[in-house]
Formats: structure tokens, C-alpha cells, sequence
């Protein structure tokens, strides 16, 4: 597509690119012509990532850092901006899953989460806007940041909390040249997902088999960026039945036994069908 050659040359440094939405969108830019900083912990795995890009033709740089880590996140931006210049778009992908009924989180467990979902996300963020001139920073949260939903209550209340930093950050960077943009995906078919899709609390509410591709996920942070939207709900229009739903909870609850019965019907019917 012509408008993809918007990214040719443009320096794009990815959280999480090591497996998952992260690897995909690292993948993409690449293909695209932009210089790609490859950010996660697993060096191996970001080298793994970083061949890819090359053998299609595309340029990498692995530049490992634990986004926990408010130092390593500054010597990460530090080796990006002296390999490959000032960077113009960040995409704040890192996050983890602990999923657990509300009753039964672990304290470490959500901390866990916290500190990668959004310490990390803070971290990265404030380091990209003391360094961007221009730009964009696209914050993957998830639709659980704006519905809360069992077994992932931690996991949301780490993504609702991410949702307010992204929404207050882009009034304070108003007219300041750097644009803020939300990426809301649901249940994408990625290693994450794999944690929950063994869950039979979750998987009466949502089949495995209707996990999204990374793909949607990756269009959806190209036209954020592309097109300068604010959010970007996968699939389009989910976020904003969230939204609605907050205006009236409790038939939203309503909404979710009945979609939880008609899919343990559906799973038992299949089940006893095949």
C-alpha cells in the first residue's frame, strides 16, 4: 500500500518485540523500510526477531533492556538515538498476564503485572517524550482496560491504570508536536493468550478459537500512526460497546452471563459433536 511508504526510513523502537504483537509489529515496520530498535529482555529471542527483518531486507537494531528498570530503559533510548538518530515512533507494547479470580490474586502476582504493564509503560513513555522533538507513541493497552472481566481482574486494573496515564499524557503533550494514541486489541492468539485459553472460567466467555491474529493488531498501530487517531479499538467499534456499557453496568452484566451460557452451549455442542 502507498501509504506505508510513510514509514520508509522512520526509526521505530518496539517494547515486547520479542514474541507476540511485538515481534509482529518489529516485523512489519521493517517491512515497511523503517529502522527497527528490537526492545524485551531475551536477547536470543531479539536476535532471532532482528534476522528476520534483515533476510527480508529490512535494517534492526536488538537493543535489550528490562522495561522495569528505569536505568536500563534510558541506556536503551541512549543506544537507539546513537545507532540510529532521534526516534519517531515508540510503541509501548511490554506487557505480562497473571490471570487468577479476584479473590485469589497473589499479591506478587499483581505486582508482577504492575510493574511491567505500567511501571514499564511510565518508564518508557516518559523516557521517549524528554528525547522526541516529533512523532508518535502508540500505547498497546487491551479491551480489558476498559471492561473488567474474570480471571483477569489484576490484568485489568493494570491496563485500566495504563488507559488514565495515556488519556492524561496526551493533554499535557497537547500541540507539543508529539502524538499520544491508544491501541485497544481483545483476545489476540499470542503466548499471552495461551495462558488463559487453558482457563475454563475464561473459555466459556471467550473460545479459544475466536483469538484474534497479531495482524489486526499491527493494522490497527499502523493507522494509528498514520492517520494520527486517538484510539484504535481491535476489532473496530469493541472499545466504544464498552464504553456504552459503562453507562449502564448493570445490564452490561446481564450482557456478559448471557454471552458466557450461549458459549459454554456452544463449546458443549461442538464437544458432543465431534
Amino acid at each position: 500500500m502507498a501509504w506505508l511508504q510513510a514509514f520508509r526510513d522512520r526509526v521505530v523502537l518496539v517494547t515486547g518485540a520479542s514474541s507476540g504483537i511485538g515481534r509482529a509489529t518489529a516485523v512489519a515496520f521493517g517491512a515497511a523500510g523503517a529502522r527497527v530498535a528490537l526492545v524485551a529482555r531475551r536477547r536470543t529471542e531479539l536476535e532471532r526477531v532482528a534476522a528476520e527483518i534483515v533476510a527480508s531486507g529490512g535494517r534492526a537494531l536488538v537493543a535489550p533492556a528490562d522495561v522495569t528498570e528505569r536505568s536500563q530503559v534510558a541506556a536503551c533510548f541512549q543506544e537507539v538515538t546513537d545507532s540510529y538518530g532521534p526516534i519517531d515512533i515508540v510503541v509501548n507494547n511490554a506487557g505480562i498476564l497473571r490471570p487468577a479470580p479476584v479473590v485469589e490474586i497473589r499479591a506478587e502476582d499483581l505486582d508482577a503485572m504492575l510493574r511491567v504493564n505500567l511501571f514499564g509503560a511510565l518508564y518508557v513513555m516518559q523516557e521517549a517524550v524528554t528525547r522526541m522533538q516529533s512523532g508518535t507513541i502508540v500505547n498497546v493497552a487491551s479491551l480489558a482496560g476498559r471492561r473488567g472481566m474474570t480471571p483477569l481482574g489484576g490484568y485489568c486494573a493494570t491496563k485500566f491504570a495504563l488507559v488514565g496515564l495515556t488519556e492524561a499524557l496526551r493533554t499535557e503533550l497537547d500541540g507539543r508536536g508529539v502524538h499520544v494514541a491508544l491501541v485497544m486489541p481483545g483476545v489476540v492468539d499470542t503466548p499471552m493468550a495461551e495462558v488463559i485459553d487453558h482457563d475454563p472460567d475464561f473459555l466459556d466467555l471467550w473460545p479459544a478459537a475466536l483469538n484474534m491474529p497479531p495482524s489486526w493488531v499491527v493494522w490497527a498501530i499502523f493507522a494509528a500512526v498514520r492517520f494520527g487517531l486517538v484510539e484504535v479499538s481491535v476489532p473496530p467499534g469493541a472499545a466504544t460497546l464498552e464504553k456504552l456499557a459503562s453507562l449502564a453496568p448493570g445490564m452490561a452484566d446481564t450482557v456478559v452471563r448471557w454471552a458466557r451460557s450461549m458459549s459454554h452451549w456452544v463449546a458443549e455442542a461442538t464437544r458432543k459433536g465431534a
